[in-house]
């Protein structure tokens, strides 16, 4: 008979160590199992070039919530953030916008494109501020079983009841609008610059299937605003050392608790027997037994993969294949001699230190990026998100050299013509010369060159589809209905085997939520006896 834990967690992603650490604290001895040979997931730092050290995936921080970052100790545990709130788009007729230096700059900057904008925008800032405010509390437990409701359930329904019922009508009337509507449809309601709709717009469309006029997406535009850095809510941060930073002080807390943490252990299948999670066999056939296994996969890999499908109930099992998960994204990762020069904005500067986009001059330009990722071509004119790490960390690349992170987004998984291994390079290329459009000295800056694919990000990194959320983020795919009708609790038909990956409640980005509501309601049962 093989080792015997408490719990296994299958995937040593930022969700995994969350729950590890968590599960380690409360007392059961808790083994992590890891297939790459780094912890992290898609929340890694790599050097993929000599002296050059890349987040090769997720690239800023925001969303990790602050009730982990302070019960797991992670500050003592090596992470730093650096905070940034600049976003920069250049647009293509030279002009361009720079917001987050402040509101008398940010009203500066939005007048030259409209007087009206420019008043409403604070308005507007606040307005989401108060929506996610309303959002933010949701984050951090199961959501309710409208299915079958406890008092539990009931309880948090009344809870959220009472706290629309104080909303202002006006208030009430955004969320639902934010919960329903396009990303488009509601900037549309607010604003009439063109470039101050693009550079807002695209956010609506990260991690799930559509474009800013696809009803959801304005819900999808609110999950980006929940985050917060250093106590600033809304912010964003580059990690010291890139997102592994992230990862390892997850790992140094988890191991400080009694965690057990191996790399290089894939794990073949999950052992059931008698309709009960019992552990796990690797590759290879080695076998590791637990009385919990928590899947950090996303719910496809889980459920698909490592179950038989005859453990299932059928229904259920039909469900999971019906789950979207259709990624849109690829990653270039570059190591440059010099920033980019941007002919909207010549030099360094502080928009060099935040988000750079290139989204066009108006949503029209997403819309049809859309349009050719929808019929399986990469679009002709992508949407890029930008960032340059290194202008405020030194460790990440040699003195006077830079690290660049591009996400080029709406590129299908599967192209209509040929295959990403083929065509891979193709990416690089279209990356580049969209960039070189608007800081022309990007061609001759780049050393070196790296493209995953969304095939390389499920190949690589375990995200079916390259879906970087383990699902889309649509409205029917989010709170009770994530993964599924009924089983949104972190529980699964299977006894003893939970999840606690993104494509739980409440969903994508680096949070750690999943992984820490799942380890609750884990040490619960455990009390009740749940769980043998």
């Amino acid at each position: 008979m093989g080792e015997t834990h408490d719990v296994i967690v299958v995937g040593g992603g930022h969700n995994g160590l969350v729950a590890a650490a968590y599960l380690a604290a409360g007392g059961l001895e808790t083994l992590v199992l890891e297939r790459r040979p780094i912890v992290g997931g898609a929340c890694v730092t790599e050097e993929i070039f000599p002296g050059y050290r890349f987040s090769t995936t997720s690239y800023v921080l925001s969303l990790l919530r602050p009730e982990i970052i302070r019960d797991l100790r992670l500050k003592e545990h090596g992470l730093e953030v650096f905070p940034y709130r600049t976003s920069f788009t250049p647009f293509p007729d030279g002009r361009s916008l720079l917001l987050g230096l402040g509101r008398k700059e940010d009203t500066e900057q939005i007048s030259r494109f409209s007087r009206m904008d420019a008043e409403a925008y604070p308005e507007f800032d606040a307005a989401i501020a108060r929506m996610a405010d309303f959002i933010r509390p949701t984050l951090a437990a199961p959501p309710p079983d409208p299915s079958a409701p406890g008092i539990r359930d009931l309880l948090s329904l009344l809870k959220l009841g009472n706290g629309f019922r104080k909303l202002g009508r006006a208030e009430q009337a955004l969320l639902i609008k934010t919960m329903t509507m396009s990303c488009a449809g509601l900037l549309d309601e607010w604003f009439e610059s063109g470039e101050l709709k693009a550079s807002l717009a695209a956010t609506g469309t990260i991690g799930t299937y559509g474009s800013p006029r696809t009803p959801g997406t304005a819900f999808v535009f609110l999950h980006y605003y929940l985050g917060e850095v250093n106590g600033s809510r809304g912010a964003w941060g580059f990690v010291r050392g890139g997102m592994g930073g992230v990862a390892e002080a997850l790992a140094r807390s988890a191991r400080s608790r009694g965690a057990a943490i191996r790399t290089g252990a894939s794990v073949e299948r999950i052992l059931v027997e008698d309709g009960a999670a019992r552990g796990v066999v690797l590759e290879g056939g080695e076998e590791i037994h637990a009385r919990i296994v928590v899947s950090n996969a996303d719910p496809k890999r889980t459920f698909l993969r490592l179950v038989k499908r005859s453990q299932l109930p059928p229904e259920f099992a039909r469900a999971i294949e019906n789950i979207r998960c259709n990624g849109n994204s690829a990653k270039i990762n570059l190591a440059l001699s010099e920033l980019p020069d941007f002919t909207a904005l010549p030099g360094d500067g502080p928009h060099l230190r935040g988000g750079i986009q290139v989204a066009g001059a108006d949503p029209r330009y997403l819309e049809d990026a859309w349009e050719d990722y929808r019929i399986g071509h990469p679009s002709r004119r992508p949407y890029l998100e930008v960032t340059i790490p290194s202008t405020v960390d030194d460790s990440l690349a040699p003195p006077g050299r830079h690290v660049m992170s591009i996400s080029l987004k709406f590129v299908p998984f599967s192209p209509a013509r040929g295959d990403w291994k083929s065509r891979r390079e193709e990416l690089g290329d279209l990356a580049i010369e969209t960039l070189a459009a608007y800081a022309p000295n990007i061609r001759r800056a780049v050393l070196h060159r790296h493209v995953l694919t969304p095939l390389d990000l499920e190949e690589i990194y375990g995200l079916t589809g390259g879906n970087i959320c383990h699902g889309d983020m649509a409205l029917d795919q989010l709170f009770s209905m994530r993964p599924l009708w009924g089983w949104a609790r972190y529980r699964t038909p299977i006894r003893n085997l939970y999840m606690c990956g993104s494509g739980t409640h409440p969903g994508g980005g680096v949070m750690g939520a999943p992984g820490r509501n799942a380890a609750r309601e884990i040490l619960k049962d455990r009390r009740r006896g749940g769980a043998s």
